[in-house]
């Protein structure tokens, strides 16, 4: 059997999820047998005939590999699910018909019952910068290119904290400096859009673990705390802020 580098990688770690391995081990195998057809050795293939022997219908095959098992990927854009129904999970919160019963429901969200406060916890997220003040306002579940366009032509509800999926921030840029201030549940402080809302003064919590927040409800964003730093990532330190729903 023909090895690859891959094979005997000291420096590797395991896969993520069983997704994962599946799809990275049906590419060992398309690279295995096209390298062994090259009849070449490893340099040669890599920067002279990779490029003309895995062929995008190779990765395709891929992709309806995961598809026939019955997998269905995330989507981060509304198009995704619309245009590809057969390989996306269907969109959820995204029309006025279920944004009103819509939440996300992360099963690692620390929830507790309310404080003294009123203050039911419903989350946690990586607090991007430190303000004097806690952040509050009300909940809004932005995850159409439609709803931005509609914002961008009525304007924003005051005191918006938006709650997205997208941590690259394409999707709000139009509209962000608008918000009271950002749940997303995706990214990092260093990400595109942590990077933004701390250069308008938004605050925003990234990586956000929340359950239970629906459209309209009273949020609170614990954005006094600490900031989470590069050395916490590459440490594996915890540093999170807490996502608060006031009890109604």
């Amino acid at each position: 059997m023909t090895r690859l580098y891959v094979d005997s990688d000291k420096f590797g770690r395991a896969n993520a999820s069983p997704v994962v391995e599946a799809f990275h081990s049906a590419m060992r195998e398309i690279v295995r047998d096209k390298l062994a057809r090259s009849g070449g050795h490893w340099e040669s293939f890599v920067f002279g005939k990779s490029f003309d022997l895995v062929t995008a219908d190779d990765i395709r095959g891929v992709e309806r590999m995961l598809l026939d098992a019955g997998h269905r990927f995330d989507w981060s854009a509304a198009v995704s699910p619309r245009e590809r129904p057969d390989a996306y999970k269907p969109a959820a919160g995204v029309s006025d018909d279920d944004i009103d019963t819509f939440s996300f429901e992360h099963p690692e969200a620390i929830v507790a019952q309310a404080d003294a406060e009123g203050r039911e916890q419903r989350g946690q997220g990586d607090n991007v910068a430190q303000y004097p003040q806690n952040c509050v306002g009300t909940a809004r579940y932005i995850r159409s290119p439609a709803l931005v366009l509609k914002y961008l032509q009525e304007g924003v509800p005051e005191d918006t904290i938006a709650i997205i999926d997208d941590s690259g921030g394409t999707l709000t840029a139009p509209i962000l400096e608008q918000f009271r201030g950002v749940i997303c549940a995706g990214g990092s402080t260093r990400s595109h859009l942590g990077i933004l809302t701390r250069e308008y003064g938004v605050p925003c919590v990234m990586n956000a673990k929340v359950s239970g927040i629906r459209q309209g409800d009273t949020v609170v964003i614990e954005t006094t705390a600490q900031p989470k730093t590069a050395d916490d990532y590459q440490s594996g330190r915890e540093a999170t802020a807490r996502v608060w729903r006031i009890a109604k």
